[in-house]
């Protein structure tokens, strides 16, 4: 084991990979998140476990930029009209969440015995949560990109804006209570520098990056690209930093201005590297930062505050969330994924601490209460994750949206996705009456802005069918997507209704022979077709001509339904022979050899011997 000290040596690299390759893919397996196993494992090597580093702070500020690449990638991502587009969930959504979570902690800060100043700088540090931990799980979960992730992305960039502001109070505080009222600078100076970087990050990405890249891409070699990258990370985060901005929203802002470049894929694949290796390493110092010493001297009070605060501020989440329309498991699991403080909170005791706000142990023990907060978050999340119900849209809430009820068409259409919707169009075209029924939603309200009148309906269920016309339909088209629900159909069709006929979508070859083996007219996998039609253009392409690609395609098609009928008799394993392979396969030789050549017993085998050596002439 590396020797305990305060420097960054060989074997404490390989102590802090080896945490990690070790900790992450345990945890995963557990289904815990690869966050929360980072954090155990830094508490094992910190300080207060096997005390491999006696100062995690060095390797936290070293690893607080895998939270700023973070911020940047999700800049690319985001182009300015999309995030012009947020503007009501960041200063609507984001504004109300701060302020309603702040007022509702500094109240139970106050109750708790602190002093009104001390108790809303303790609070407001809670409320900016860890920008790290939401985005990791989010990321881990996909649902970045998502409705309700684009929804925190926004809370997000208004937290990190609102640190400007609130080291501002703290100075005035300080000044107000006289503790430093020297050394506090002016509001103007603060909100200035902060305004004079926001420009400077803006028109550098605006009208330098592009034409730098362009000369680096030209004249410089892949190296100098991935430095370059990091350098427009690594200044922008600077600048933020030294106008008093969150340094991840330094790299936000780049990202965003670099997002419709022609660099934008070559950036984002050189520093993603940079970022999953630096954000595991910030959970890791996260963990290593927890003073076990702190959390066992007041342990009733950071017990209590972790308890309390995360409560409180989960309340005011739901609260906000209900008020701004969100669904219930959404405004749930946002409180859950919310309610933890956030690494802005260190920046905030701290500066409290210098200017005199806080006195050492209310700093510790608000510092302690905000890693906990981190380190349980995941835990909190994957529970209600288990104990939240399967998220259903009601469809006698959903606008648009209505049962199947006393329909009369002549094709009953079951299943509405992107099969349907094509199969649809030549019925349609020839004004043929059909009634369509489907259990998305989602999807129904989405096909009712195309001109669809969807039905909501359980095609699996005798009654649904009954009440889509079924008993009356001439035709009913099978075109859900899951093979074991469409043969739930055509059973329930072909013993309740067997005069109506049925035209199915097969899923694969099985649950073709299936479908015929029941009896239905017409069965057809989904991708044979315009598989085939792939194959030929790619022919055509390939330079031959369209008479040679049309036999080639009806050979195939002629093997394709002599291979389903054998199997239909064998099994689903026979007729391999009609399959055309890329492995060339070598005549099997007799394991005595005859003593004279084999004679045709009749015209026909010997009219099949010559094209069989035909064949084999080609081929070869």
């Amino acid at each position: 084991m590396a020797e305990p000290s305060t420097g960054l040596e060989l074997g404490h690299i390989a102590v802090l990979l080896g945490a990690g390759v070790v900790a992450v893919p345990l945890f995963r397996r557990l289904q815990l998140g690869s966050v929360l196993g980072y954090l155990a494992a830094g508490l094992a090597i910190g300080p207060f476990g096997l005390a491999v580093f006696r100062e995690p702070e060095v390797i936290l500020h070293v690893a607080e930029f895998g939270v700023v690449i973070f911020l940047f990638i999700i800049g690319l991502e985001m182009r300015p009209s999309r995030l012009w587009s947020l503007r009501k969930d960041i200063f609507g959504l984001g504004a109300a969440q701060v302020l309603g979570a702040g007022l509702l902690l500094t109240l139970t800060g106050m109750g708790a015995g602190l002093s009104m100043p001390v108790a809303f700088i303790v609070a407001m540090g809670f409320v900016l949560s860890s920008t790290a931990v939401i985005m990791q799980m989010l990321d881990e979960r996909g649902e970045l990109q998502a409705p309700q992730g684009q929804r925190a992305v926004s809370i997000l960039l208004l937290e990190d804006l609102a640190i400007v502001p609130l080291l501002a109070i703290v100075a005035v505080i300080a000044s107000a209570t006289g503790v430093a009222a020297e050394t506090a600078p002016p509001l103007w100076r603060t909100v200035g520098l902060a305004i004079g970087a926001i420009a400077v990050v803006f028109l550098a990405g605006r009208f330098l990056m592009n034409p730098v890249f362009r000369m680096l891409a030209r004249y410089g070699g892949r190296e100098v690209m991935t430095a370059a990258a990091l350098l427009v990370v690594v200044g922008a985060a600077w600048l933020m930093d030294a106008g008093g901005l969150s340094m991840a929203m330094g790299a936000f802002l780049a990202g965003v201005l670099l997002s419709e470049s022609t660099f934008r894929h070559q950036l984002e694949a050189d520093v993603e590297p940079f970022r999953a290796i630096l954000l595991g390493l910030f959970f890791l110092s996260v963990g290593m930062s927890l003073d076990l010493g702190v959390v066992l001297a007041d342990w009733q009070m950071v017990i209590g505050g972790v308890i309390a605060f995360m409560a409180v501020k989960a309340v005011a989440i739901y609260a906000v969330a209900r008020v701004f329309k969100a669904s219930e498991r959404e405004a749930i699991e946002r409180a859950v994924l919310f309610a933890q403080g956030g690494e802005f909170a260190f920046v905030l005791y701290a500066a409290a601490l210098t200017a005199g706000v806080f006195d050492p142990r209310i700093s510790a023990a608000a510092t302690a209460i905000v890693i906990l907060s981190m380190v349980l978050t995941p835990l909190t999340t994957l529970i209600a994750g288990r104990l939240l119900p399967t998220e259903e849209l009601d469809p006698d809430a959903a606008d648009g949206v209505d049962r199947a009820k006393n329909l009369r068409e002549r094709v009953l259409i079951i299943g509405f996705g992107r099969f349907a919707q094509v199969v649809s169009q030549p019925l349609l075209a020839r004004d043929v009456d059909v009634s369509i029924i489907d259990m998305d939603v989602e999807m129904i309200q989405a096909a009712g802005n195309f001109g669809f009148k969807v039905y909501y309906g359980d095609g699996s269920r005798l009654d649904v069918l009954r009440a889509s016309g079924a008993e009356k339909a001439e035709t009913i088209l099978v075109c859900v997507d899951k093979p074991e629900i469409a043969d739930r159909i055509v059973e329930l069709v072909k013993a309740e209704f067997p005069l109506t006929k049925l035209f199915v979508r097969a899923y694969d070859r099985g649950h073709a022979i299936r479908l015929v083996q029941a009896g239905v007219e017409y069965q057809l996998r989904e991708t044979f077709e315009s598989a085939l039609v792939f194959g030929y253009q790619v022919l055509i392409d390939l330079g031959f001509t369209h008479e040679e690609a049309e036999e080639t395609i009806t050979d195939v098609r002629r093997r394709d339904e002599q291979r389903l009928e054998i199997q239909m008799v064998e099994g689903i394993t026979a007729g391999r022979s009609l399959m055309r392979g890329n492995i060339r396969t070598t005549k099997p030789e007799p394991y005595m050899k005859p003593r004279r050549e084999g004679q045709a017993l009749n015209e026909e085998a010997a009219e099949a011997l010559e094209e069989d050596d035909a064949r084999e002439r080609t081929d070869a």
